[in-house]
C-alpha cells in the first residue's frame, strides 16, 4: 500500500468580502455575531476540496485564474489557514509560489539559503553540503553576497527555486512563479523537478503550460470555481480542462475580473475580420487575417507612449508568437479618445489547423495598464498556404514560412 503525503479533507476557504477595517468596538462584535450576513457575505475561494496524493508522485493543478489553485497552494505551504477541513502532510515541506516569497530581502543570498535550510528544519553542516549544488544551478555565483532585494526576478527566481529544490524536501510545491525565468531555466527546473520526483518525493506543480505538466506530472487536478471538476489520469483531466476552457472563453472582456494593471486603459472585446472586414469565426491558413482590439480608457482624453501586445499560445499552453507594437517599432505617442480600436494586421496567417488561445497585455508610460491571461481562443482552418496544394504534414510543426529553394 502506498505511502500518503497529501491528504486533504473537506477543504473550504473563504474571503469576507467588503471587510476593511473596523472602525470601533461595536462594529467589530457585530461582524463577529451575525453568522448569517458574514455567510452571505464570503467568497468561497476553495469548496469542499478532498483529494490524497502517494509518496512520489508528481501531480498538476490545472484550471484558469481565479479558479483557486494558488489559494490552495498557499494553505498547503501553511501560509493561509483554511476557513473550514482540514490536511495533512507527511514530509517536510518546500515552497516556491510567487516571487519575494520565502527571502529575507536585506539579507545576501547567501544568508538566506541558510535562512532557508533553517527553516526547513537543515543543520548548516547540512546546507553546507548542498551550498556549491544550489549556486551552480542558480548561476548567481557574482551576486552571492549581494542583498536579494538588489536582484532582478529572474535572479531571484533562479536562486529561490535552487534552494526550494536542492535542500531535500520530502514534498516540492511550486506554483506559476516559473514563468518569470527563461525557457532554457524553465526547462533546467522541470529536469530537476522530474529528478525529485524520481526520487521518490513529492511534486506538486501548478501551471497555464500543459506540455510542462504532461512532461512532469503522473497525474492532475482540475479546478474550477473553487471546486474539483475532475482529479486523476492526466491526458483525460487536460483534455477536460481544455474543451472547458475553449468552450467558455468569451471575446467580450469587458467583465473579466482576472485581470491586472492600472486601468488606465481597458480591453474590452476582440474581433477576428477576413480581408474585407467581415467579422469571421475562424482564420483560413495562407489567408489575410486582421484582429480588432477594443479599449476603454479611464480618466483621461490622451494616452501617451502606448505598448500593446497580442501573445498566442497552443493547446497546450506553449507560446507560439506574440504581436507587438513595441518589437515593431510603432509605439502609439498619442492616442485620442475617439481612436479605441487598434487593428492588427497579418497577411498570411501562418498557422497550422487547430485552436489557439491568446493574452493580451498593455502598458502606458511603461506602467502596466491591462493583462488578461487567457483572453480568449480562435480557430485555424487548413489552407494551401504554398499554394501548391500540400499541407503541412501531421508532426513536422505548428506554423509555415514562407521560403523558397535554389541550387548554386
Amino acid at each position: 500500500m502506498s505511502e500518503k503525503a497529501i491528504i486533504v479533507e473537506n477543504l473550504w476557504k473563504g474571503y469576507q468580502l467588503g471587510s476593511g477595517k473596523s472602525g470601533n468596538l461595536r462594529e467589530t462584535l457585530s461582524n463577529l455575531f451575525s453568522s448569517s450576513k458574514k455567510e452571505k457575505d464570503t467568497f468561497w475561494a476553495l469548496q469542499d476540496i478532498s483529494f490524497t496524493i502517494n509518496k512520489g508522485e508528481a501531480v498538476g493543478i490545472i484550471g484558469r485564474n481565479g479558479a483557486g489553485k494558488s489559494t490552495l497552494l498557499k494553505i498547503l505551504s501553511r501560509i493561509t489557514a483554511p476557513t473550514k477541513g482540514g490536511f495533512e502532510l507527511n514530509g517536510r515541506v518546500s515552497s516556491l509560489l510567487e516571487v519575494g516569497t520565502g527571502f529575507h530581502p536585506e539579507l545576501t543570498g547567501r544568508e538566506n539559503i541558510y535562512l532557508n535550510g533553517t527553516i526547513l528544519g537543515m543543520t548548516r553542516a547540512e546546507v553546507k553540503l548542498k551550498f556549491d549544488e544550489i549556486v551552480a544551478f542558480a548561476e548567481v555565483e557574482k551576486f552571492l553576497d549581494t542583498p536579494v532585494k538588489r536582484y532582478s526576478s529572474g535572479m531571484y527566481v533562479r536562486l529561490a527555486f535552487a534552494v526550494a529544490a536542492h535542500l531535500e524536501p520530502e514534498i516540492l510545491i511550486v506554483d506559476e512563479v516559473l514563468a518569470v525565468g527563461d525557457a532554457e531555466f524553465q526547462k533546467k527546473c522541470l529536469g530537476k523537478m522530474k529528478d525529485v520526483s524520481g526520487e521518490g518525493r513529492t511534486v506538486l506543480f501548478v501551471s497555464h503550460n500543459m506540455a510542462a505538466i504532461q512532461n512532469l506530472c503522473d497525474k492532475a487536478i482540475y479546478l474550477k470555481n473553487g471546486q474539483i471538476q475532475l482529479i486523476g489520469e492526466l491526458d483525460k483531466v487536460i483534455s477536460t480542462y481544455l474543451k472547458a476552457s475553449s468552450d467558455s472563453n468569451s471575446i467580450n472582456l469587458e467583465d473579466r475580473k482576472d485581470r491586472s494593471g492600472n486601468g488606465v486603459i481597458k480591453f474590452t472585446s476582440v474581433v477576428f475580420k477576413d480581408v474585407l472586414g467581415n467579422i469571421i469565426h475562424a482564420f483560413q491558413c495562407g489567408s489575410k487575417g486582421i484582429i480588432e482590439i477594443a479599449f476603454k480608457q479611464k480618466n483621461i482624453t490622451e494616452i501617451n507612449n502606448f505598448h500593446i501586445a497580442f501573445a498566442i499560445d497552443d493547446e497546450y499552453g506553449q507560446r507560439i508568437t506574440q504581436f507587438s507594437n513595441e518589437i515593431t517599432n510603432q509605439l502609439f505617442q498619442k492616442v485620442n479618445s475617439e481612436s479605441n480600436v487598434i487593428q492588427i494586421i497579418i497577411n498570411k496567417i501562418p498557422f497550422k489547423q487547430g485552436r489557439y488561445t491568446f493574452v493580451l497585455y498593455s502598458t502606458v508610460n511603461n506602467e502596466l495598464a491591462d493583462w488578461i491571461q487567457e483572453a480568449g481562443s480562435f480557430d485555424v482552418e487548413s489552407g494551401d498556404f504554398y499554394n501548391t496544394g500540400k499541407l503541412l504534414p501531421e508532426g513536422q510543426g505548428n506554423f509555415y514560412i514562407e521560403h523558397s529553394f535554389q541550387i548554386k
